[in-house]
């Protein structure tokens, strides 16, 4: 079976499509049960669908007991950025319910999912955690929490490794036809971020999906660690 957190939309629904046109078993995750449910519906109900939040405990158990054998594949979509439209913090408890509900989202959630689910990942099984551009260039509290999970990545594979499991992050810049800005992107915005690549266009969600499958199939047995940026070239590594 394979696993995709936040598949009600985006990257995780373009995901678990095309994992289920492969022929695997999906379950997706998410907060919302209406995406969710169009989901497992444009499957004809192949595809397992759990609304949960998968950073808390609750969460993680109502995925768990959907699982059914073991987890070749995790792909942790979930998260996002709780500070696009919502007011400055007014006071420190604001900063506060702020910086923890991203960290929640972000952090949280991958690390209650991967416990949930460590007795389950098959040996030779592939995670893959979803970062972010933000973590280089630095979005209020947002870039932190996705920095915080390319390097959680990194000593999850140090662990897995022994059991033949993989971890990598991939870290997009930004992404059309998501629901990630929640129709607050303005046209200025949009054509500025295009101009910060390399290749003069946005990336879109299937431009994820064939990196996220590379990593998830055994053509990328030899890879794990790694954080890699899927960005045009608005931001390199060297």
């Amino acid at each position: 079976m394979h696993i995709v957190t936040g598949g009600g939309t985006g990257i995780g629904r373009a995901v678990a499509t095309a994992l289920h046109r492969q022929g695997h078993r999906v379950l997706v995750t998410g907060r919302r049960a209406e995406p969710l449910a169009e989901v497992a519906r444009a499957s004809d109900g192949e595809i397992t669908a759990v609304a949960c939040d998968n950073s808390t405990p609750e969460g993680v158990r109502a995925m768990l007991g959907a699982v059914e054998g073991g987890v070749e594949g995790l792909v942790h979509c979930a998260g996002g950025n709780p500070a696009i439209g919502r007011e400055a913090p007014a006071s420190l408890e604001d900063e506060a319910d702020l910086l923890a509900e991203t960290l929640a989202g972000n952090l949280t959630s991958a690390a209650l999912t991967v416990a949930a689910l460590d007795d389950r990942l098959a040996p030779g099984g592939s995670i893959v955690l979803y970062g972010s551009i933000a973590a280089e260039t630095g979005v209020g509290y947002y870039g932190p929490a996705k920095a915080a999970v390319s390097s959680y990545a990194v000593g999850l594979a140090d662990r897995l490794g022994p059991r033949g499991v993989r971890v990598n992050c991939v870290s997009p810049g930004y992404v059309a036809e998501t629901e990630f800005f929640r129709g607050r992107l303005s046209a200025d915005r949009e054509e500025a971020l295009r101009d910060q690549t390399m290749l003069g266009r946005t990336g879109v969600p299937e431009d994820a999906v064939d990196l996220t499958l590379f990593l998830l199939s055994e053509r990328a047995r030899h890879i794990t660690g790694q954080n890699l940026h899927l960005n045009g070239g608005a931001h390199t590594m060297r």
